[in-house]
């Protein structure tokens, strides 16, 4: 099975840690993120693995070549262009084509407790992706209709709008907080294609544009608990709660 962990990102909510090293290899007691990321991928099931990299990159290839994930582990590189996560997607299709079934994207800097089969059997036909969504307080909410499809993006603090369904009321939507993992159809790279997306682009703006015409769906899992280590004070608390997310 197929899986990409983004990790190119410059990490400046985690200054200055990310002033020397990429925010993949910020530790959390002792083991760097994509450690516990790359470690529950591999027991999972996923031995196809891709890591984007772009921020201090030598160092991330230099502590794959060292560490034994049980996974195959490719590397794709955006240290030329830091692509965003649409971007990213689209850099690495060489290497995220030809698998049987979805396959897995997630951010380097969430931990959690998702169960990986379980979230992969949650894919439903016919969907271009699965996102991972919780029911937590955040500035910036997605929005599915009663069955959980996409239809829009909220800022709840400036009350900006955005859907491809003109007039879409936010209050008729359930409003839930993407979580940075999702399962994703190989057939999103033909949509890239007909749609015109290459290149630099945010995969929520893909999604907000491709969800009109391709089913995009949000799965709120059982128990769900994530923790995003991406930010101040994160780290510690991460530390404190390491039962409930390590592997």
């Amino acid at each position: 099975m197929k899986a990409m962990v983004f990790a190119a990102g410059l990490g400046t909510r985690l200054k200055p840690l990310t002033d020397t090293m990429p925010k993949a290899l910020v530790k959390v007691s002792g083991k760097p993120l994509i450690g516990y990321i790359l470690g529950k991928l591999a027991a999972s099931g996923y031995d196809d693995i891709t890591v984007n990299v772009h921020h201090f990159p030598q160092q991330i290839r230099e502590y794959l070549l060292r560490e034994d994930f049980g996974a195959r582990i490719s590397i794709s590189d955006e240290s030329g262009m830091l692509l965003e996560t649409g971007g990213a997607l689209w850099m690495a299709r060489p290497l995220l084509e030809g698998g049987s079934g979805p396959f897995l994207v997630h951010n380097v800097d969430i931990l959690s407790n998702l169960d990986f089969a379980g979230f992969r059997s949650a894919f439903r036909p016919g969907a271009l992706a699965v996102l991972a969504v919780s029911d937590r307080k955040t500035r910036r909410y997605l929005l599915f209709d009663a069955d959980m499809r996409l239809v829009g993006w909220t800022d709840a603090l400036t009350g900006e709008v955005r859907s491809p369904f003109p007039g879409l009321d936010p209050s008729t939507c359930r409003r839930y907080a993407f979580a940075g993992i999702h399962n994703i159809s190989p057939a999103i790279f033909e949509v890239f294609d007909r749609l015109g997306f290459s290149g630099r682009f945010s995969i929520i703006d893909f999604y907000l544009r491709a969800c009109a015409e391709y089913p995009v769906y949000g799965v709120v899992p059982d128990d769900f608990k994530m923790l995003d280590v991406g930010k101040a004070g994160s780290i510690e608390e991460a530390e404190n709660n390491l039962s409930i997310f390590a592997v």
